[in-house]
């Protein structure tokens, strides 16, 4: 006689909800109806106006859908942005490459716990070398105003005064000797070779999250 007790197995099965092929027709979902604040759509207003054509704005972007992690520990870092948010990602209309952060700091963010959380997503712009804006939440927006403070944080002069912080250097992978540094990520290159014609090259261990090369001089 076979038992009625579903044992380990089938308690896990249900607790995490079993297979999808499982699930019943009606799912609890719905549609968000806040998806962006009051505050949040005001400024997305503006920063439409501001921005034109040449950048695309995406609102509330995961971290770690800007970011990757080189170095040791990469698990460890992960998971310190992984549910972190950025309220307004700029980015190229031709490449959609990421090229400026803006956050919309409301009053909230006078709070200690989020003081603290404001200033590790700054060092993580910073060490990125991503620019990172700050605007005050207010009723009104010159839209002059903020166009001229997103074009200034993307100067060149303003990224020289805040340059990215070094890269932890990586041990997972053994460079090749006198391989030349990846000015992205901060770790030595490795031989490559190309798929169409086999010729070798200087490579970021990185990739393809980072895909800067470099030419392989022979003696």
């Amino acid at each position: 006689m076979s038992s009625q007790n579903p044992g380990c197995l089938g308690f896990l099965f249900r607790l995490f909800g079993g297979s999808e092929s499982r699930l019943p027709d009606k799912l609890p979902y719905r549609i968000r109806d806040d998806f962006l604040s009051r505050a949040e759509l005001s400024l997305y207003g503006v920063l439409r106006l501001a921005v034109g054509d040449q950048w695309v704005i995406c609102p509330k972007v995961n971290l770690s859908d800007i970011f990757y992690v080189v170095g040791e520990e990469k698990q460890s870092w992960r998971n310190r942005i992984d549910r972190k948010h950025l309220d307004f990602l700029l980015c190229d209309a031709q490449t959609m490459q990421p090229v400026l952060g803006v956050e919309l700091d409301d009053r909230s963010h006078a709070r200690r716990d989020r003081q603290e959380s404001d200033a590790f997503k700054d060092k993580v712009f910073r060490a990125a070398g991503l620019p990172l804006v700050r605007i005050q939440a207010r009723a009104n927006y010159s839209v002059t105003e903020i166009s001229t403070l997103l074009r200034s944080a993307m100067s060149p002069t303003s990224q020289a005064a805040n340059p990215p912080a070094p890269t932890p250097k990586t041990g997972t992978q053994a460079p090749s000797p006198g391989a030349p540094i990846c000015p992205k990520c901060g770790v030595a290159m490795v031989v490559r070779a190309s798929r169409k014609d086999g010729s070798r090259f200087y490579g970021c261990p990185n990739f393809p999250r980072c895909r800067h090369t470099a030419p392989l001089v022979r003696p």
